[in-house]
């Protein structure tokens, strides 16, 4: 971790106290506090990025403070500013900015975190709460270097989330129950569980995941699953669909073709589809992504004893998700300018 934290305590007599970025270190709480004995914790994922002009960015922050926001209200949490919190985080990556490795695909990872602080054994909504940021410096998810595609095992006998559920929310109760089906996955060789609902695709381990299918030499759908409340609607999710729908009326992708239509859909996407895709033999490849991974190509998938083997790429990605890797590092490291998604961090006294 890095050398400092962001604290900031709730109470429903004065709300939200005066936030203070302090030195990092332990905190004290009652044994009893929510957090411990009901989960009322929900967390953020975020990156700092240094670009070839020395400046610090974030990476479309208001959309981690809005879903921060929805997922304290689902836990019952107290709301807060979603401006002012940007601001303080700002400038706590500026002191901490130190830390930001000068390296492409590195980073200074951020924990925005609210958790339920009131003491109590009853089953109750928590009316105090305390909201911390730490920081540490963030390399590649899967390790410096890797060229690799990334393996899934479709796991039909556990469930992330369900309808009416809480997957769609970043919320610390959703991440314990995965630890289990995850080592299983390790042991049986995989890199990490792919997520089905009915034997549709949710998610890939703690990732959104997207399939490339071949219509016609020029056109390409890009599908992802739609947010239907049991998949977390996230940051770098967003980004690949709005990418890839303005490819190439908008803006040319690295080393796609300007012939080369790329379609988005946020649609139903289950085992039978892709190993019908497979078959055909227009499944063209497959790929997770998420804050800690940008990007990241599959290699195979294990499903019902056997497994869908994808295209072999060299990167370690497929044409379309090297395309989307390389322009997302780009925006996040201010070479490449995009609907604003790049903020930079103002200083303390801006």
């Amino acid at each position: 971790m890095t050398d400092h934290m962001l604290i900031a305590s709730y109470d429903p007599e004065h709300g939200w106290s005066d936030p203070e970025i302090k030195p990092y270190g332990p905190i004290c709480l009652d044994p009893a506090s929510s957090c411990f004995q009901y989960s009322t914790n929900v967390f953020e994922g975020m990156k700092a990025y240094v670009g070839p002009d020395g400046e610090v960015r974030l990476f479309r922050p208001d959309l981690n403070m809005a879903r921060m926001r929805r997922s304290a209200g689902r836990v019952a949490l107290p709301p807060f500013d979603t401006d002012a919190l940007l601001t303080l985080i700002q400038r706590l990556v500026q002191l901490e900015s130190r830390w930001i490795p000068n390296i492409q695909g590195y980073s200074l990872y951020l924990r925005p975190t609210i958790i339920g602080t009131r003491p109590n054994l009853g089953v109750t909504a928590s009316d105090h709460a305390l909201l911390y940021v730490i920081c540490s410096p963030a390399g590649p998810y899967f390790g410096a270097g890797s060229a690799r595609q990334i393996s899934l095992l479709a796991n039909v006998d556990v469930v992330r989330s369900w309808p009416g559920g809480t997957g769609g929310y970043k919320l610390a109760l959703n991440y314990a129950p995965t630890l289990k089906p995850q080592q299983s996955a390790e042991l049986q060789g995989y890199n990490q569980v792919l997520w089905l609902l009915d034997g549709k695709v949710t998610e890939a381990g703690a990732m959104n995941f997207f399939a490339v299918v071949k219509q016609d030499e020029n056109n390409w759908d890009v599908i992802t699953p739609p947010l239907d409340g049991t998949i977390l609607p996230g940051v770098t999710r967003d980004s690949c669909i709005a990418l890839s729908a303005a490819h190439p009326s908008r803006t040319t992708l690295p080393h796609l073709p300007e012939t080369l239509h790329l379609h988005a859909h946020e649609r139903t996407l289950t085992m039978s589809d892709l190993k019908q895709w497979h078959a055909e033999g227009r499944l063209l490849e497959a790929f997770t992504v998420g804050t800690a991974v940008v990007v990241t190509g599959v290699g195979r998938i294990g499903y019902d004893g056997t497994d869908i083997v994808l295209p072999e790429h060299a990167c370690g990605r497929g044409p379309v998700a090297r395309a989307l890797y390389e322009r997302i590092v780009e925006i996040q490291e201010g070479k490449f300018e995009w609907e604003g998604w790049s903020v930079v961090c103002k200083t303390a006294n801006a």
